[in-house]
């Protein structure tokens, strides 16, 4: 069961890099990525649980820790161009 639950999370990762490679607009390429991002936490828990290591689950939740902190910085470079505060008075 697990190993169909692999190859379907495989498959929508491809679908998801496709999306990524042809999106219209930048946000729908970001949304693309933050799924393939997701997915592939999703891939690291089958593998855990399929060949019995828990140490893989620390390695997904710091995956998807960097994941989270990936898309938000990117969507704030995209918006902004750039990583940098602003001044308060200009």
């Amino acid at each position: 069961m697990f190993v169909v639950t692999a190859i379907a999370i495989l498959i929508t990762m491809a679908l998801a890099l496709v999306r990524a490679m042809f999106g219209p607009t930048v946000f729908d390429r970001v949304l693309a990525l933050n799924m393939f991002g997701t997915k592939t936490v999703l891939l690291i828990c089958v593998v855990c649980f399929l060949t019995g290591r828990t140490d893989f689950l620390d390695l997904a939740l710091l995956y998807s820790l960097m994941n989270f902190i990936g898309m938000v910085a990117l969507l704030r470079f995209s918006q902004f161009g750039h990583f940098r505060e602003e001044a308060a008075g200009n």
